[in-house]
């Protein structure tokens, strides 16, 4: 992820794997882990990812509880994103 996500980052890869549709547990959370590692890389251009729920609801939760785990999300990041969560 390191290269997709600091200097050679573009916004398009958010999109290209936001795409993704399946039912596979191993996708659903590759797609979290690239969320939660990209809203600490990428904080501006991935929030709306999750500010719109544009993310399956399983996807979601799991890219926040993975960002909220994280030492490299401010706390005040971390508090914003737990009133995000899907019920």
């Amino acid at each position: 992820m390191r290269y997709y996500l600091d200097e050679n980052f573009k916004p398009e890869y958010l999109e290209q794997v936001a795409s993704v549709k399946s039912d596979e547990y191993y996708i659903s959370m590759m797609q979290a882990w690239y969320f939660a590692t990209a809203l600490a890389k990428q904080w501006n251009t991935t929030l709306p990812y999750i500010t719109q729920h544009s993310l399956e609801k399983d996807t979601h939760n799991k890219t926040i509880q993975k960002a909220v785990e994280s030492f490299r999300i401010t706390d005040e990041q971390k508090a914003l994103l737990k009133t995000l969560r899907v019920r």
